[in-house]
């Protein structure tokens, strides 16, 4: 039998299309959030960078509010570092002791776990395709494998040809559920890798701020050395 694969899944039986389709549903928001991720991720990223080296200058000279003003700016809206610092900030400069350093750290890690979140959009639809795409495909393989006794009952015989429309169909259905797994078990893989280290980031970020807090509530070296 010379079928081409449009022509089975023309052929194919109602419930094995509407699981094809739903297939194909996952694997289009996989590409999606693929696509929107990466942009999103990188531009983020590029600004967080951008920032850090805008804040070299008010850092060195111990300036909190030039660097508030900074971090507020609307070029580095998309910065997660600017979204973290901005709440530390905000709190050492209302209060530039240690209960404000205190406050910093708290607001930076309330911050954090939000940010995280944010940046983790779109992990829930990857994780979930990559856990349920191969059921959803047995689930059309369990049709196809009907559809093929069915034919099979109708002709009154078990030959090749009674059966073989159902058989391609429901294996067409197994491949397709397992390609669509695989895509969004490597997306989601992938996007962890990338989340984990823009995490690091932030941790480091954070802790190199508070550094630089207490530093600036210390007294001058000449007047601890009295």
């Amino acid at each position: 039998m010379d079928t081409n694969l449009f022509e089975l899944l023309a052929q194919a039986s109602i419930p094995v299309k509407v699981i094809l389709s739903v297939l194909a549903l996952m694997a289009i928001g996989c590409l999606y959030v693929a696509i929107e991720r990466t942009w999103s991720l990188g531009k983020a990223r590029s600004q967080s960078r951008a920032l850090a080296v805008a804040l070299n200058e008010p850092f060195s000279r111990g300036d909190a509010n030039g660097a508030l003003e900074i971090v507020r700016q609307g070029e580095f809206k998309a910065a997660y570092l600017a979204h973290i610092l901005e709440r530390g900030l905000a709190e050492f400069v209302q209060r530039p002791d240690e209960h404000g350093i205190h406050a910093a750290e708290s607001a930076m890690a309330n911050a954090a776990v939000g940010e995280n979140a944010d940046l983790r959009k779109g992990s829930a639809i990857l994780a979930t395709t990559g856990a349920t795409a191969p059921f959803v495909g047995l689930v059309g393989t369990i049709f196809g494998i009907i559809n093929a006794f069915e034919g099979m009952a109708e002709s009154g015989s078990g030959g090749l040809g009674s059966v073989a429309a159902g058989i391609a169909e429901a294996l067409w259905a197994t491949a397709f559920g397992i390609t669509v797994a695989l895509l969004g078990v490597w997306l989601f893989n992938w996007f962890n890798g990338r989340l984990d280290a823009i995490s690091n980031d932030i941790g480091v970020a954070a802790g190199e701020f508070i550094d630089w807090c207490r530093k600036q509530i210390l007294p001058p070296m000449e007047d601890a050395a009295r």
